[in-house]
């Protein structure tokens, strides 16, 4: 992939207020739900903490890379990047290389940091989906193939995740799907018929699945079973409980000390709730909804500006960034069943905080070559910034 040549990079002052402010708190709250954790695991309480302070400085840096890199580049890349990705999904399930946790075997251990697979094909999925609906935009318009013909690579890509298993990843690459080519001018009926279908068949699954089908009746009914398959939400709820308007102090909670599983990585919203109350849950909300605001401007100025595939992909990243966050929101809630999907941005975990930085930093550079273009009004000028970026 060639650099760009751009001699100034510009930046969205209230993007990089939102990320850094996510960053910071996310940090903090997995320091403070960390600590005790280990103290057990590794007999240093700092462990997670410097551990996730090298996981940012890693993702800045490779969002760096990601952010100096030209959209037309990654256009070019886009199905090749795809076809990648399905090949670690293949490869992470292979006895021996893909490291299993919990019963999943989801990650790949390069260098000691463990990169959850999953992650790194939504990644790939935004860019893939941009490319596609920018090229076909027409057939995605007027025929049900231009509909079909990507779900089929996406189908078998969340039929790799289901063998993992990881039924929440292969859900969020399906929404990503499906909301660009809705963006993209999809037929609202064929939508709909489609969106029908995907929903019935994510019923069986989970009808069929004893342990999802456990997932879902537990969230019901948390309290029916609060020792087993409820334990998690019940702690979660008593978490959102004892926090009231404005928390028992930063620090001070009680449920992330061994009652409350993955406090520090899918149930850290909960930490949020009982250390900062209500108050940090508003924060917290009012944050991620300024950062799915923002994205999706920055994605109607790419397309106002003859950006087509810079604008998918915005549109992508704010589907992404807007599912996964309100689903761990509502887990850590009691209003969705428990789903092993991050907190973007907060939540401890190399892969999820690396692919999450450079997918903002993927939307910085959409940002700064619209607003380059927009500072060009001459057509003239226009068409020959575009030749460099190419």
């Amino acid at each position: 992939m060639k650099v760009s040549r751009l001699g100034r990079f510009h930046f969205d002052p209230l993007l990089v207020f939102v990320c850094t402010t996510l960053l910071f708190i996310g940090y903090v709250m997995v320091a403070s739900s960390s600590l005790h954790l280990g103290v057990k695991m590794t007999d240093n309480s700092l462990y997670y903490p410097v551990r996730q302070l090298i996981h940012i400085g890693s993702g800045l840096f490779l969002g760096a890379c990601v952010a100096v890199t030209p959209m037309r580049s990654w256009e070019k890349a886009g199905p090749w990047l795809f076809i990648a990705g399905l090949l670690l999904l293949v490869i992470v399930l292979v006895p021996g290389i893909g490291v299993m946790v919990n019963g999943s075997r989801r990650w790949l251990s390069l260098g000691g940091l463990r990169i959850q697979v999953s992650e790194v094909v939504k990644y790939f999925a935004v860019i893939y989906m941009a490319g596609y609906v920018t090229r076909h935009q027409k057939s995605i318009r007027e025929s049900a193939f231009g509909l079909i013909k990507p779900l089929i690579l996406f189908s078998v890509a969340s039929l790799l995740l289901l063998m993992e298993p990881d039924f929440g990843s292969a859900v969020v690459i399906l929404i990503i799907a499906m909301g660009i080519m809705f963006l993209a001018g999809a037929r609202l009926s064929q939508f709909i018929m489609l969106l029908s279908l995907v929903a019935v068949l994510a019923m069986l699954l989970v009808y069929f699945e004893p342990y999802r089908m456990k997932r879902v009746t537990s969230f019901i009914n948390p309290w029916a079973d609060a020792k087993d398959t409820g334990y998690q939400l019940v702690h979660a709820l008593i978490s959102f409980g004892r926090g009231e308007w404005s928390g028992v102090g930063l620090g001070s909670g009680i449920q992330k000390l061994f009652y409350l599983p993955e406090a520090h990585t899918d149930f850290l919203f909960s930490v949020i709730a009982e250390e900062l109350g209500l108050l940090g849950v508003f924060t917290v909300i009012g944050l991620f909804s300024l950062l799915i605001w923002r994205t999706f401007q920055i994605a109607v100025a790419a397309e106002k500006a003859g950006e087509k595939f810079s604008a998918f992909i915005a549109y992508g990243l704010a589907i992404w960034f807007g599912f996964q966050s309100f689903v761990n929101m509502g887990v850590n809630m009691g209003i969705l069943p428990t789903k092993g999907l991050t907190l973007p941005l907060m939540s401890y975990g190399g892969g999820s905080m690396i692919i999450m930085c450079c997918a903002l930093a993927l939307l910085f550079r959409v940002h700064s070559e619209v607003a380059e273009l927009n500072a060009n009004t001459m057509p003239a000028q226009r068409a020959a910034l575009r030749s460099r970026h190419a």
